[in-house]
């Protein structure tokens, strides 16, 4: 076990875990979206994850920096804090806000983060940016909301572990990204009738099973 400090806790964790998934396994939340537990290459694409690390020059992700014995980290500084809520902010401005019709209400990772920053789910400061609705109905299994999607990679992540390779990957690119499906025959259906594994995953509902209501 290694020990570090976290804002002026001392805490031990397993060698080799991410700052991230320390702090997690001792309850000390840091806002996140695109980690999952199990990942051994997180992409720090959400960009929420940032702490501030003693003897470094800037906030840095704590979901792709490993733990060091003695390592000093502080999570809630107002640096830290403000790249948090504005990284937060940018990804509600392309966002779908409907949470009375969305299946994870009460259960979004957003609302959970917007509570613990303090900002609202409709900020004011930028311009609200939103395309094609939904759902899209591409699949016989699933439907996807892409103005939901926060593009965290999850469900992308779980397909593979589960089925050795991934059938759904990000398409196109800037604000049209989204996430696309492959290998869309009967009996993909019905195997991912049975796993639903990237739907559990998402964090914000923007996939569901075609029978769930919505």
């Amino acid at each position: 076990m290694i020990e570090i400090t976290v804002d002026n806790r001392k805490i031990e964790a397993e060698e080799g875990l991410s700052i991230l998934e320390a702090c997690l396994r001792n309850d000390i939340y840091i806002p996140h979206l695109c980690f999952f537990e199990g990942m051994e290459h997180p992409t720090a694409s959400c960009r929420l994850c940032f702490v501030e690390i003693q003897g470094g020059k800037t906030p840095e992700t704590s979901c792709n920096r490993t733990i060091q014995e003695g390592m000093v980290i502080q999570t809630d500084t107002p640096e830290v804090r403000d790249l948090q809520q504005t990284a937060f902010e940018l990804l509600l401005s392309v966002h779908d806000v409907d949470c009375g019709h969305c299946a994870a209400n009460k259960r979004c990772e957003l609302q959970r983060i917007a509570k613990f920053l303090k900002v609202g789910l409709k900020p004011k400061r930028l311009e609200h940016l939103v395309g094609k609705i939904g759902p899209v109905e591409v699949h016989p299994a699933l439907l996807y909301f892409p103005n939901r999607c926060v593009l965290c990679g999850r469900c992308i992540h779980v397909c593979s572990m589960r089925n050795g390779k991934p059938l759904m990957a990000f398409a196109k690119r800037g604000f049209h990204t989204e996430i696309s499906f492959y290998g869309e025959d009967d009996k993909a259906g019905y195997d991912c009738e049975k796993c639903m594994g990237c739907a559990e995953a998402c964090p914000v509902g923007a996939l569901t099973g075609i029978k769930r209501e919505i």
